[in-house]
Formats: C-alpha cells, sequence, structure tokens
C-alpha cells in the first residue's frame, strides 16, 4: 500500500505523539516501541508504503540529532575527573571488548566491521537506568557510565578511520578528519573559556531565562556546522552531529534545561520518525530464514559475552563479583550507534541488508533485555538504604 506524502506524515506525527504512551503502558523502552510499529507498517507485515522524500529527510534529520544529543550525553568533568590510573583501567576494559569482539567475529566469519558493531553500547540507555536507580554517584554507577562513555565516543572514532583505511589504506587521506578534529579542538578551548569569563552570559544561554532560545539555536548550528565539515572532508556526518554534542557538553557542564530543550525537539518527534523508518525498511523474513536465524542468535549471545567477559575487570577495583556481571549486563545494551554503525555498513557496502536486519534485532532485543535485567538484580538506592536500617 502507498500513501501519498501527506497521508506518510499524518501517519507518523500521529504514531510519533501515541506511541510513548503505549510503550509506558507495556514497559517497554519507546525507542522499541517506534521499531516494533515500523516492522507492522512496513516490509514485515502491511507493506506501506512512504511517497515523497519527506519521511526520509525527517528520518534523517532525526538520526542527526539522536548522534548530536549521544555527544551532549558524554560527561567529560566526570571523564577529567579520574586518575590516570582509572582512565587506563576503563580503556584496558573497552581494548579486552574490542579484542574478544575480533575474536568472535573470526568465528562468525563476518569481518572486522562486525568487531567494531559488537563493541558498541549505548550511554543512552545506561544513563537514564543508572540515574532511575539512584546509584550515578556510587563509584559503582560512575564506573560504568565511564565505560559506556568511552565505549561510544572511541568506537565512532574507530569506525571513521576504519571506513578510511578501507577506502584509502595507510596514506596521506588518514589526515582527511584534520581539519574536522582542530575546529573541535578550537571550539573545545574557547567555548569553554567564553563560559569561564561569562557565567551570566553562559547561565542565560542554557537557563530558564533564555527567552528567545538562543541555546537552542546555538544547538542547532553547532550541529549543522560539524556535519558541513564532515561532509566536506569526507567523513560520516554522524561524526561531526556527535562531536558538535560532545562541544555543547564540554562547554556548558550544568546543561540540564539546554539538554531537555533538544531531548523535546529530537525525542519529541524527529528521532521517532527515525526510529518507525528504521522499523519500517527492517524486513522479518530475511532473519527468519533457518541459516540468518541461527546466525543472529549466535550474534546476540556474542554481543552479550563481549560486555560479560570484559566486566570481570571490574572486580580488580574492588567491585563484588556479582555487580560486575551486572555492569556486563547493562552495557551490552545498544541502541543509537549500533543504529548508526548499521546505517554506515550498509551504506559503504560493508554489510548486507539481511546483516543490518539481523544488527537492528540485536538492537531491539539488548536495548530491551540489558536494563530490565539490570533493574530486576540491582535494588535502588532508597531501597538499599530502608534494608540497612
Amino acid at each position: 500500500m502507498l500513501l501519498n506524502q501527506a497521508e506518510s506524515l499524518l501517519l507518523v506525527s500521529l504514531a510519533a505523539a501515541i506511541l510513548p504512551s503505549l510503550s509506558r503502558l507495556l514497559r517497554l523502552p519507546a525507542p522499541v516501541m517506534e521499531i516494533l510499529f515500523g516492522i507492522i507498517l512496513g516490509k514485515s507485515f502491511l507493506h506501506v508504503q512512504f511517497s515523497g522524500e519527506w519521511i526520509q529527510f525527517l528520518a534523517h534529520l532525526g538520526f542527526l540529532l539522536l548522534m548530536f544529543h549521544a555527544g551532549m550525553e558524554i560527561d567529560f568533568g566526570m571523564l577529567l575527573k579520574q586518575s590516570r590510573r582509572q582512565l587506563s583501567f576503563q580503556l584496558l576494559i573497552f581494548g579486552a571488548t574490542l579484542g574478544l569482539s575480533f575474536l568472535f567475529t573470526l568465528f562468525l566469519k563476518s569481518g572486522t566491521f562486525m568487531a567494531l558493531v559488537l563493541t558498541t553500547t549505548s550511554l543512552g540507555l545506561v544513563m537514564p537506568t543508572i540515574k532511575e536507580l539512584g546509584i550515578q554517584k556510587s563509584p559503582f554507577g560512575q564506573s560504568i557510565l565511564i565505560a559506556a562513555s568511552l565505549a561510544d565516543f572511541l568506537t565512532l572514532f574507530a569506525i571513521t578511520f576504519f571506513i578510511l583505511w578501507r577506502d584509502y589504506g595507510l596514506g596521506w587521506h588518514f589526515i582527511l578528519p584534520l581539519p574536522l578534529f582542530i575546529g573541535f579542538g578550537i571550539l573545545l578551548w574557547a567555548g569553554r573559556l567564553w563560559a569561564w569569563w561569562n557565567p551570566e552570559r553562559a547561565e542565560r544561554f542554557i537557563g530558564s531565562q533564555d527567552t528567545e532560545e538562543l541555546g537552542v539555536r546555538l544547538s542547532l548550528a553547532l550541529l549543522f556546522l560539524f556535519v558541513a565539515l564532515s561532509e566536506l572532508v569526507r567523513l560520516e556526518p554522524v561524526l561531526g552531529a556527535f562531536l558538535g554534542g560532545c562541544v555543547l557538553s564540554f562547554v556548558f557542564r550544568e546543561k540540564g534545561q539546554l539538554e531537555s530543550k533538544i531531548s523535546a525537539l529530537g525525542f519529541g518527534f524527529l528521532i521517532p520518525i527515525f526510529f518507525i523508518n528504521v522499523g519500517v525498511e527492517f524486513d522479518l523474513t530475511n532473519v527468519l530464514r533457518p541459516g540468518q536465524l541461527h546466525f543472529t542468535l549466535e550474534l546476540l549471545m556474542l554481543a552479550l559475552l563481549v560486555k560479560l567477559v570484559p566486566s570481570l575487570i571490574f572486580t580488580l577495583q574492588r567491585i563484588p563479583l556479582k555487580d560486575a556481571m551486572k555492569a556486563g549486563i547493562l552495557l551490552s545494551a545498544r541502541l543509537s550507534l549500533i543504529m548508526a554503525a548499521a546505517e554506515i555498513g550498509l551504506r559503504e557496502g560493508l554489510i548486507s541488508q539481511t546483516m543490518k536486519d539481523s544488527i537492528v534485532l540485536l538492537a531491539v532485543l539488548t536495548c530491551f533485555l540489558g536494563p530490565t535485567l539490570f533493574k530486576l538484580l540491582q535494588p535502588t538506592e532508597a531501597g538499599r538504604r530502608d534494608g540497612d536500617t
């Protein structure tokens, strides 16, 4: 069934408005509900097709906003407070995850790119789960947040340089990202210096007194600036969007109100369109083929193992084994970055549509299982205090 552009916009807009309430009723993460709605709507069941370019444009814009928001979630204040020993410890966990992913992809015979896909996590799922349980300031919660932040940050860079190496080899093309990174560094330094010398103006940008929404305007300008720079130096726009969010996070440490406004714009409308569109393009028959279903189940098992096994290293920080395993379960949750990796991999010819569908199914399952199991196993901070009394 082919819907015209007006019908497509109406249907997707209504779905974006209604699905969050339905997800709360069913106790499912909203992105999972939106992807499932798209799956029912699209190639897998009803075969609805959207005509025109509006849905694709809004979905792509939502995708960029999702990665921009992922960059905003990086807490540089928390990272800079860590000692060299603590950061080295966290890098060891990331390195173990990456190394184990490479070993498992040899077993799957699926190539280097899939190792990077398995290394991903989702800070956007980890952070709200930690905050909901009230353990974000505990040593255990901080360790999980740092591990998720580094996994998001380093994996996206690894994917970028892997594509450069595949396309051009080890040559001068590796300096292509230099203008982007120089611009990133200059804005980090200049923005932080400006915020330091102009605290009242900085507060106005991110506070409730920003009646002209200058903070939102600045954020969107920053997003498109870095996306444009990425396009100019032939890098993935998602990297630019992510770096733009990182700049905002670094400059404005107390960015709660501004972040909520960006979330309202993104998660209120544009990002749900992206997730619905992911579901529409998902073809369940690709995954249900006997050979591919076996591959997807293996992929799910290995995606859990590459997080669970390295998490045992947390015990060296005097974290109990049970808590280390719980950390691995939560870190196995994947969403924004794995979706970005799947989109990039398909566009670059690194994975097939069938493999992308397996990755989408993996994201849906881990997005639900990781936080749910962690909440079941981890008592809230309030509950723990009540138990102590």
